[in-house]
């Protein structure tokens, strides 16, 4: 049977467009994995906790030497480990809050990196690959190529590098322009937002659609 983890981390609740999308995508797979289950995680109302002082050498030092918030902080790793393996596919809403990742989903990524759990230390390889992973992002402004802040989103090219060891490869598809439905000195890129956004709804609508018969 098919399985989604659907993860969201957007702190603007119902104004999120990056929820938006994610809706919109598990709502597509539902469509046409009508058997599949979803399991859902929301990093943005109940995020985890940031590796410290007290937890983070869990995934440094043997088991049998955990202090108690070591032994809880390696609980929760194998738990979120654990939601990944068990899905084929995974939809990460991503939106941008101050040219990078919500300091959620860097928690998030932190606890997944984890010897013998997410990656073999013998080898390097990496065990939770050959998973769908899709990731729906949203930038309050325009970040491509020619425009005044190309390169500043530093969301979206280091959360490959920040899940390589775990083999995970996600894929992106991104609206962005989206603080000009909400910023008075924006309202002149509202038609480019509405063709960045209809052009990731469209994407997201062709995703798991069944090809067409010549």
């Amino acid at each position: 049977m098919s399985h989604l983890l659907h993860i969201d981390a957007s702190i603007q609740g119902e104004r999120s467009v990056s929820r938006k999308l994610t809706a919109r995508a598990v709502a597509a797979w539902r469509a046409t994995h009508p058997g599949g289950t979803v399991a859902y995680r929301d990093l943005g109302s109940t995020p985890l906790p940031h590796l410290d002082q007290d937890s983070g050498l869990a995934r440094m030092v043997p088991r049998e030497q955990h202090t108690a918030a070591q032994a809880a902080s390696w609980r929760l790793t194998e738990q979120l480990v654990g939601e990944v393996r068990q899905a084929d596919t995974i939809v990460l809403g991503l939106p941008l809050y101050n040219f990078g990742a919500p300091s959620a989903v860097k928690s998030w990524v932190d606890h997944l990196i984890a010897p013998g759990l997410s990656y073999d230390p013998a080898t390097g390889e990496g065990l939770l690959g050959g998973r769908d992973f899709l990731v729906l992002a949203s930038r309050g402004g325009g970040y491509g190529t020619g425009t005044p802040r190309e390169g500043w989103d530093h969301a979206a090219p280091w959360l490959p590098h920040g899940l390589s060891m775990t083999g995970l490869q996600p894929r992106f598809i991104t609206a962005e322009l989206t603080l000009a439905y909400v910023t008075p000195s924006m309202t002149e890129l509202i038609p480019l937002a509405d063709k960045s956004l209809a052009a990731a709804e469209q994407e997201i609508d062709g995703l798991w659609a069944p090809a067409a018969v010549a």
